[in-house]
């Protein structure tokens, strides 16, 4: 039997199952929630639905978008020769906010993955060759995680794009900004040495 009321007990149940957020964060979440005021309930409750009402997957790279296209593809200030691969429309977000990088995109929805039972079937991989044959593309840009999946479907990309022509790099990888070099690991320092420029 819960102390809790079965409301209040139902929205922590749910906020539980958001990523990163356990029993204690779910419950601070709720309590909150409920005493705020209503309409920052409701407002919170409509943004949700419209989240899931108005949202949709732009038909040209495959980013979240209010319209058949995303703003990034309606920019007709983007340079369309060079198209940037991620894994998920988050890592999108990530590379806009450098402001660093002008060109376009192609979401995957995942990375490959054959322990989870994810093939190339299962990411937007014939979507992107579709486009390196339709497009003016000088170059695509593999900014996969750098981890085991994400390596793997960099090399599945690469080896796929390759009979296009198009020039295929992958991110540069190494030492983060304010590392500490006591803390890193095998894999990021044998990069660096491997990257290393001169200076």
């Amino acid at each position: 039997m819960s102390l809790l009321a079965a409301p209040l007990e139902r929205v922590i149940a749910e906020l539980g199952k958001l990523p990163s957020v356990g029993r204690k964060t779910a419950q601070r979440l709720a309590f909150h929630l409920l005493q705020a005021p209503a309409d920052e309930v409701r407002d919170l409750a409509q943004a949700l639905l419209d989240l899931k009402d108005r949202i949709k997957v732009c038909e040209e790279c495959f980013n979240y978008a209010e319209e058949e296209r995303c703003p990034v593809c309606q920019d007709a200030r983007r340079d369309r020769s060079v198209i940037c691969v991620v894994e998920e429309a988050v890592n999108l977000v990530s590379f806009e906010r450098t402001g660093s990088y002008r060109g376009l995109y192609h979401v995957l929805g995942g990375a490959l993955s054959p322990l989870r039972d994810i093939g190339p079937g299962d990411i937007r991989a014939q979507e992107l060759l579709d486009r390196a044959g339709r497009e003016e593309l000088t170059e695509v840009i593999l900014a996969t995680n750098p981890n085991v999946e994400g390596e793997a479907t960099a090399v599945y990309l690469a080896r796929m794009l390759q009979p296009t022509g198009v020039k295929v790099s992958r991110l540069a990888q190494g030492l983060p900004a304010g590392g500490d070099l006591e803390f890193t690991d095998d894999l990021t320092l044998q990069r660096a040495f491997e990257g290393r420029r001169e200076y």
